[in-house]
């Protein structure tokens, strides 16, 4: 899955970074960080080169990272782990603006991953989306956080990927939020085996029924901060 690298003359030790089969190289976070390295639950080969991609909980960066390599317009939220995040993107070549950041409804939360823990005000899709000038391409891992999402958030987002999470992480289920997506998305919820005991209900891969997309007159100027 991935190699080694050495330090810089080939002969010293080992520095903490290791190179994907895909080509991606990442810092090594330390155990109990909860690192992501490989996205293989998600689906993006249609992320089309004008698409504006939202990377909702990026993690380390593994999705966005290879998001970049089909658009050129991939913003990245993070709130614990965006150090890592930062160095990444720069070690694979940019094209990632990274956004210090939480999914919610604009209330102060304190958010646990791995080993830390931070207090974040958060932000509701749309004034991500806003701030990032639209969004095509939603993909969202937010431990529970994405049944804040409001229906008309997703108006113009044509592709999803969202780790959906039930008790003991996430929940209540937002009914709404199902609703709207079966009525205006072709869906599946797809599910691994014995994922529900930690509280994922499946990962889903949506895509919208008339194709629907912002129009370039209709999209922001970024203008995150």
């Amino acid at each position: 899955m991935y190699r080694e690298q050495n330090g810089g003359d080939g002969t010293g030790p080992k520095t903490p970074l290791f190179t994907t089969h895909d080509g991606i190289t990442f810092r090594r976070m330390p155990p109990g960080a909860d690192a992501v390295y490989v996205v293989g639950e998600y689906r993006f080969d249609d992320i089309r080169p004008d698409d504006i991609v939202l990377d909702l909980g990026a993690n380390v960066g593994a999705f966005s990272i290879r998001a970049a390599r089909r658009s050129g317009h991939v913003t990245a939220i993070e709130p614990i782990l965006t150090e890592a995040l930062r160095e990444n993107v720069e070690r694979n070549g940019g094209g990632v603006e990274v956004v210090d950041g939480a999914l919610g409804t604009g209330e102060s939360v304190r958010i646990t991953w791995g080993k830390k823990t931070l207090a974040v005000t958060t932000r509701t899709l749309g004034e991500f989306a806003a701030a990032a000038g639209g969004c095509d391409f939603l993909k969202c891992d937010c431990e529970g956080a994405e049944w804040s999402i409001r229906p008309d958030d997703l108006d113009g987002v044509r592709r999803i990927e969202m780790e959906l999470h039930i008790p003991p992480i996430g929940g209540p289920v937002n009914r709404r939020l199902l609703d709207y997506i079966g009525e205006h998305y072709d869906f599946e919820i797809e599910r691994t085996p014995g994922y529900d005991v930690m509280g994922v209900m499946g990962v889903l891969h949506a895509v919208r029924k008339d194709g629907h997309r912002r129009s370039a007159g209709q999209r922001l100027t970024r203008r995150f901060r």
